[in-house]
């Protein structure tokens, strides 16, 4: 569990430092140069990653089962699912409708993946790790929120062709499909259905 928990610090710890200290981030961004500020970002990120992989891993077997879900809610866990990778596509995709009416798909898809992942597993271990995103999630909107506020981050999306839509939809199916299909068993070493 040790492992687990330090993948989230390190993991979410750098995806934070845009929530508690975002003049010192834009500080060193202009310091260092983008280029070297996002390296080093994603360093850091790719080792808190691999260390929250490899000790969601070790730390799922004999973590204590808190609560077991009813069958139907894994079928619910999997809608979800399928609409968390949609609000992905839309954030991977150039601007249509619906990025500028999300304003942040990337949160709404990391919070509708926790919410999905809690609803299916009741083990210790998922708790902690879907619980800290679903978290971190809600606290990344609310700093960005006063953020926008202050001046220091863009509030608005120019809205694009309703064609972006279509492509943003046909993202997330494809890698809904790909993660049911394969995916979500090869990386994390359990069957979604």
């Amino acid at each position: 569990m040790l492992v687990l928990i330090l993948g989230i610090i390190v993991f979410l710890g750098i995806h934070s430092v845009r929530i508690v200290a975002p003049e010192w981030r834009l500080a060193k961004m202009e310091q260092w140069g983008e280029n070297t500020w996002k390296g080093l970002y994603s360093v850091i990120s790719l080792v808190g990653f691999g260390l929250l992989v490899w000790g969601y891993g070790m730390a799922r077997p004999d973590a204590p089962i808190l609560y077991e879900p009813p069958a139907w809610m894994k079928h619910i866990a999997e809608l979800l699912m399928l609409f968390a990778f949609i609000f992905l596509g839309v954030y991977i995709a150039r601007p249509g409708r619906m990025k500028p009416a999300l304003k942040h798909p990337m949160l709404i898809a990391i919070k509708t993946w926790a919410l999905a992942h809690l609803l299916a597993n009741g083990d210790l271990a998922s708790l902690i790790l879907f619980l800290s995103f679903l978290a971190w999630a809600v606290a990344d909107r609310i700093s960005i929120k006063r953020q926008e506020r202050a001046g220091l981050a863009a509030p608005y999306i120019v809205p694009g062709p309703a064609s972006n839509d279509v492509i943003a939809i046909v993202i997330g199916v494809v890698l809904y499909g790909l993660f049911v299909w394969k995916l979500h068993e090869l990386l994390i070493g359990v069957s979604p259905m």
